[in-house]
C-alpha cells in the first residue's frame, strides 16, 4: 500500500486541518481532554461544530468546558469525570453514554512513572492507563461507534514507542526490573497495536482506527522527567500543532476509509526495522513491531483476558 501524505505537515496547527469541515450534529469524546494536546484537540473539535465530551480524572474540571464553548461559540461540550485504571469507572462511564458516537480521541496519558505503580487488579500503572484502559473504553463503546456508521478511533501513541516492544512474556513487570522510560514505550507500542487489531476486527463495522505520534510537546506529561523533552527546540511543537494529526485522523475527508496505520506529522510513518538515532528520523518512522498484525492480534487476546 502506498504511504499516505496530506497537504498538512509539522508546523500545520489543529484549527487549520479541520478548517472547512462542518461536524455539527457529530458526537465526539476526548480523554484526557483538559490540557495540553487533549484540550486542544477537543477545542477543535468543538469549534468544528461537533458535540464534545472531555474526560477528566479530576471532577473539577468543569472550567475547561467553559472555555472551550468560550472560545469557540459551541456550548455543547462537557466534561465528565473517568478513572482509566478503574474497570467500574470506564463501565459506568459506558453505560451512561447513549446513542451514537463518531469520534473516539484516545488521549489521556501517563508517562515514566519513576517506580513500579500497580493497579488493584495488578496491571501496570502505564500500561493500564495509556492502553488497557482505552482499550476496554473502546470495547465497550463498540456498538455506539458502529451506530456512527462511519466512527473513528484515534490512538494517541509517541515515539518512546521505539523504546520497547510490547514484553508479551511479562507485560506488568512481575518478574523483571522495572525502568520508567521502557514502560511508557511498551505502553505506547501497545497503544499503535490496538489500532492495528481494532482497525482489522472492525472495518466490517464501519470503524476505522489510527494511531499516531503527536511530536515532542512541552505539557504535563513530563511532569516526572523534568520537563525534558530530550529533542532539540526546533523539532518541538505547541500544543496546537501536536493536535494537529489527531485531529487530522478524527475529521479529515482525505483519510476516510483509512484504519489501521499509524501516522507522524499529518502523514504515514515510515516503517524501520532498527531504531533511527537520528531524532528527526526517530519522530517520522514507526517501528515495524509497533504494526504487526500477529502481535497486534496477540496483545487484544490477552487484553480481552485481562480485562474479563
Amino acid at each position: 500500500m502506498a504511504r499516505i501524505v496530506t497537504p498538512y505537515g509539522r508546523h500545520s496547527t489543529a484549527e487549520e486541518v479541520v478548517a472547512g469541515i462542518d461536524l455539527s450534529g457529530r458526537r465526539a469524546i476526548v480523554t484526557g481532554g483538559v490540557s495540553g494536546i487533549g484540550l486542544e484537540t477537543a477545542r477543535a473539535l468543538a469549534g468544528a461544530g461537533a458535540q464534545v465530551t472531555v474526560t477528566a480524572r479530576d471532577d473539577n474540571a468543569g472550567q475547561v468546558a467553559a472555555d472551550i464553548a468560550a472560545s469557540t461559540g459551541n456550548p455543547d461540550v462537557r466534561v465528565v469525570p473517568l478513572e482509566l485504571t478503574s474497570v467500574s469507572s470506564i463501565r459506568t462511564f459506558v453505560d451512561a453514554w447513549d446513542g451514537p458516537l463518531h469520534i473516539l480521541v484516545n488521549n489521556a496519558g501517563i508517562m515514566a512513572l519513576p517506580e513500579l505503580r500497580r493497579t488493584s487488579q495488578g496491571w501496570e500503572e502505564q500500561f493500564a492507563v495509556n492502553h488497557l484502559g482505552h482499550y476496554l473504553l473502546a470495547v465497550g463503546l463498540r456498538d455506539a461507534l458502529a451506530r456512527a456508521e462511519g466512527a473513528r478511533i484515534v490512538s494517541v501513541s509517541s515515539s518512546a514507542h521505539h523504546l520497547s516492544p510490547v514484553i508479551f512474556q511479562d507485560i506488568h513487570y512481575l518478574s523483571r526490573p522495572y525502568h520508567p522510560q521502557q514502560a511508557y514505550g511498551q505502553a505506547k507500542t501497545a497503544v499503535a497495536l490496538f489500532a492495528v487489531a481494532a482497525g482489522r476486527r472492525w472495518a466490517r463495522l464501519g470503524i476505522t482506527a489510527n494511531a499516531l505520534n503527536p511530536g515532542a510537546i512541552p505539557t504535563g506529561l513530563q511532569q516526572y522527567i523534568g520537563g525534558d523533552l530530550g529533542v532539540p527546540v526546533d523539532l518541538q511543537k505547541s500544543p496546537q500543532q501536536g493536535a494537529a494529526t489527531s485531529v487530522l485522523l478524527a475529521t479529515s475527508p482525505l483519510l476516510s476509509g483509512v484504519t489501521g496505520r499509524y501516522f507522524n506529522d499529518c502523514a504515514e510513518a515510515t516503517p524501520v526495522t532498527i531504531q533511527p538515532t537520528d531524532q528527526a528520523e526517530l519522530a517520522s518512522s514507526v517501528a515495524d513491531y509497533a504494526i504487526d498484525p500477529e502481535k497486534a492480534d496477540r496483545l487484544w487476546r490477552m487484553c480481552d483476558r485481562m480485562v474479563g
